[in-house]
């Protein structure tokens, strides 16, 4: 039999249409490898929730593999150092791995490279997003900044190529190397379990994701309008399933690219700006710490490490406790579940970053930590698209108005589902309580007006 292959497993958690694990398979026998290695990111390590989804996907995957007559071997450590070693151990002659563009792991990539003895090679894959990041470009050749000219040229090379299928074979080697448990990892929390509203909210790995798909293909015609209605389920909830790579946007393209529907050319732009975000990361490694543009941050931000009044404020809002229903239902929304209606995400950033003042990297870092689709580039993205900061962002004095948002897009339900407190007030009063029939939830921590003059001036004195 032909020498070992390793798989180098990241955030691309399946089967189907994995080219590094279709590579793999053609050459010999396949040991699948996931190596956690939380020293390497820095500040953005896994956060909580996506620990809470990276067990729950890995045991999905690695039941996959066991009825194939597989295994994933878990190990712990520096991943190039690990890999390099497996391979010493293993005779492996090629490790296959799908290329990833967080700056941490393009590192990692190299130094695997120089890491590996004579006759082990390195063979990386595209297939994460819909083209490789860096491959659309301007007619001069450089690479986009603005997204709707991306998202134009990105169009005009749609669809992407097919999906691979799943290995027909994936013959084992002889024998396997040790492996960690994966319960010994503590991803998941025990003291407290404070996971059972993700698990109750989602279902995990490759299976789960097309059954989502195939929810969505029947649903996606109303996306256009229902996008913007926290009260309907009308969101693919694919985001997650993306991020850790149990389904491919190529896929996904391929499932709806046949629909005829306002609703699919708009969830279309959608799967593109995830491809935009990560050429921006790709641009500038540092996008989700550092702001583009240039200001005073100090004349414009209210630093929560300089006071304890501002840090409550910024607790405040991670709690769900700003005293405005919308954005409260949508932080709850965010702890209880991993995940938060998109456009109750805009609203609940820009709270923070308009109405609060606070630096839009402690709203980043706090997605960061709760979502379960905690990505890089696109919280990195976003983030600064709704601060003003960005490449490509919103105007600063653009300011979203949180009660007008809630009215106009009907979210009484979802407050009431998640800021139950005031689950008995009709839809006229709901999303502006007066404070007599506020109960024991809280008074506005700053009124509109107040927070958008305020914001205004302190913009206008950041940029004199």
């Amino acid at each position: 039999m032909s020498s070992p292959q390793i798989v180098w497993l990241r955030r691309d958690l399946r089967m189907a249409d994995q080219p590094a694990l279709y590579a793999a398979a053609q050459a010999g026998p396949v040991i699948p490898v996931y190596v956690l290695d939380q020293e390497r990111a820095g500040d953005h390590a896994y956060g909580g929730a996506s620990k809470v989804w990276l067990h729950h996907s890995l045991e999905s995957l690695g039941k996959s593999y066991g009825a194939r007559n597989s295994r994933i071997v878990l190990r712990r450590g520096d991943a190039p150092q690990v890999l390099a070693a497996l391979a010493d151990e293993t005779g492996a002659t090629c490790i296959h791995a799908m290329r990833h563009y967080e700056p941490w792991w393009k590192e990692a990539e190299d130094e695997l490279k120089d890491a590996l003895g004579e006759g082990t090679k390195l063979c990386l894959y595209d297939g994460n997003y819909l083209l490789p990041p860096g491959s659309v470009t301007t007619g001069s050749g450089d690479p986009y900044k603005i997204y709707t000219p991306f998202s134009k040229a990105m169009l005009e090379r749609m669809p992407p190529r097919d999906p691979l299928p799943e290995p027909g074979t994936i013959h084992s080697p002889d024998s396997w190397p040790e492996s960690d448990e994966l319960a010994d990892w503590d991803l998941l929390p025990t003291k407290p379990d404070w996971a059972g509203g993700i698990r109750d909210f989602w279902d995990f790995g490759e299976d789960a994701a097309h059954e989502r798909l195939e929810w969505w293909s029947d649903v996606v015609a109303e996306y256009d309008e229902g996008r913007n209605l926290p009260s309907e389920d009308i969101t693919s909830r694919l985001s997650p399933h993306l991020h850790w790579g149990e389904i491919s946007p190529a896929q996904v393209w391929h499932k709806l690219k046949d629909k005829r529907s306002d609703g699919w050319k708009t969830y279309a732009k959608e799967v593109i700006w995830r491809d935009y975000t990560q050429n921006v990361i790709d641009q500038f490694p540092d996008y989700p710490t550092q702001s583009y543009r240039d200001y005073d941050e100090r004349t414009l931000w209210r630093n929560p490490n300089a006071g304890h009044l501002i840090a409550q404020d910024l607790e405040c809002w991670q709690k769900g406790m700003t005293g405005y229903p919308i954005v409260d239902a949508g932080m709850r929304q965010l702890w209880q579940t991993g995940w938060m209606h998109n456009r109750v995400r805009m609203i609940c950033a820009s709270f923070l970053v308009k109405h609060l003042l606070i630096d839009w990297r402690f709203g980043e870092q706090w997605y960061w930590d709760c979502l379960v689709d905690a990505d890089y580039g696109n919280n990195g993205v976003n983030w600064q698209w709704i601060s003003g900061t960005g490449v490509d962002s919103n105007m600063f004095v653009r300011i979203m108005a949180p009660l007008t948002q809630s009215e106009k897009f009907d979210a009484a339900a979802y407050i009431r589902e998640y800021v139950p407190e005031l689950a008995d007030l009709d839809d006229a009063c709901i999303h502006d309580p007066p404070d007599e029939r506020r109960g024991g939830y809280p008074v506005k921590i700053i009124g509109h007006k107040e927070a958008r003059e305020r914001a205004l001036e302190a913009y206008r004195s950041s940029k004199d």
